[in-house]
């Protein structure tokens, strides 16, 4: 083993650390706004398609709370670095194909799922080109991908965020950087920012859930809709298709 294979794979081991420890601590419990907004909308544009035939994968699926959600719309496989997470997960559903281990050497086989989910996965791996290719690669000809990640302009300005612990990779992105990143393999569908929060300046009181229940009678969602319009969403959301050419 040459010595960069070695400290890879203390690198893998503290990531896997980090994460059976983090979703331990917080997904397994509860599934906080932001999640579960990500969820809601990849639910709701699974149920447009009218299908329950679907082949999906969801690649890094943590503590497995989505993965049982999907299986509506056809057989589902999900993967995470995560071990302990998905032994847990593996136990609570069992109709999901749950697979642990490094997404970057598993192999699942070239063209075999319509849709791939990945949601708050791009910001913690090294080489999103690679980890980008390799999605494409999982999806049949016409077959789409459903991506989140953090909004980096936002979480870089208006809120206040810990540094990264051990094991903890964070390489955010912007709209226009994962537009490039998606645009040489893939047809950019939509691409928008979701849930907006903030806990610095007056961004903290424009998001706060304190305003939003307060305008909700008067305007409906749209406050948040048109914050979101605007890119101050946490997350950014894509669909993106695999050409069929």
């Amino acid at each position: 083993m040459r010595p960069s294979d070695r400290h890879d794979h203390h690198d893998v081991d503290d990531q896997r650390r980090f994460w059976n420890t983090w979703n331990a601590a917080t997904r397994e419990r509860v599934v906080d706004d932001v999640a579960a907004r990500q969820g809601e909308i990849v639910t709701l544009w699974l149920a447009e398609q009218g299908r329950h035939d679907l082949e999906i994968i969801e690649v890094g699926c943590g503590a497995g709370w989505l993965s049982p959600r999907l299986l509506r719309f056809g057989r589902v496989t999900a993967t995470d670095l995560a071990d302990a997470l998905i032994e847990r997960a593996r136990r609570r559903t069992p109709d999901v194909q749950f697979v642990a281990g490094d997404f970057r050497v598993l192999e699942f086989g070239d063209e075999r799922f319509d849709v791939v989910v990945s949601l708050e996965v791009l910001s913690h791996v090294e080489d999103q080109r690679a980890f980008v290719t390799k999605l494409h690669r999982l999806l049949k000809p016409g077959g789409h991908l459903l991506l989140s990640t953090q909004n980096r302009p936002v979480l870089e300005r208006f809120n206040r965020i810990p540094p990264p612990e051990p094991g903890q990779l964070r390489r955010w992105v912007d709209r226009a950087e994962l537009r490039d990143l998606l645009t040489p393999q893939f047809d950019v569908l939509r691409l928008t920012s979701v849930t907006p929060r903030a806990d610095r300046g007056v961004m903290r009181v424009i998001t706060s859930r304190k305003l939003q229940r307060a305008v909700r009678p008067l305007v409906g969602d749209r406050l948040e809709r048109s914050l979101e319009h605007l890119g101050l969403g946490w997350t950014l959301m894509a669909v993106a298709r695999r050409p069929s050419g």
